[in-house]
């Protein structure tokens, strides 16, 4: 297998062997956040209201750098939360839709607003309510400590779990499949 800092010019995933090639053709990357971009714990205050949420900051750079790459980002979550809105701010996030029922329609509104087909798309989701936006997209990605029934449906499964660089090693992923990671990681390096 060849170093993680090295371009890879065959597929290093055997275990994913369609995770390498559809990376290579994503230009949006989706994201839940509740068990993706968090550890799924909720923490309610004793004003009975969500409290607290905490991110990866290594999460975050993975998406700065799709980004600078011109592979858009965007979230897609079933709740309400003004500490998500924050967080997706920050991090120069534009197309984020929170308190989402039908997820594959929000991704549907997405995709059209950028000109994109579902095969151009990647999304990363952990749970049951994710499956619908899951279906069409040209990469599916699970983070380690997402529900089995996901799991068996994505194209890949980070060795990471959610809240824990699970979205930085899909990045990561993403970044080498398009030969953009190295690239990047030298301008770090200067």
């Amino acid at each position: 297998m060849p170093s993680a800092f090295t371009p890879h010019n065959t597929n290093p995933l055997t275990q994913y062997p369609q995770a390498w090639e559809r990376a290579g053709q994503v230009k949006l990357l989706v994201l839940d956040v509740d068990g993706v971009l968090t550890n799924g714990q909720v923490w309610i205050g004793a004003d009975g209201k969500e409290s607290l949420k905490a991110f990866d900051i290594q999460d975050g750079l993975g998406i700065k750098l799709l980004e600078q790459c011109g592979i858009s980002t965007a979230i897609i979550t079933g709740r309400n939360s003004k500490m998500v809105l924050a967080r997706c701010e920050e991090l120069g996030i534009k197309h984020v839709h929170m308190g989402v029922e039908n997820k594959a329609t929000a991704l549907a509104e997405v995709i059209k607003s950028l000109g994109l087909t579902t095969a151009d798309c990647a999304v990363m989701g952990d749970d049951w309510p994710d499956l619908s936006m899951m279906k069409n997209a040209g990469l599916r990605i699970c983070p380690a400590q997402g529900h089995d029934a996901v799991k068996e449906f994505a194209h890949l499964v980070t060795t990471r779990s959610g809240g824990n660089s699970a979205v930085r090693e899909a990045c990561d992923l993403i970044l080498k499949a398009q030969n953009r990671y190295e690239e990047l990681l030298n301008k770090a390096r200067s």
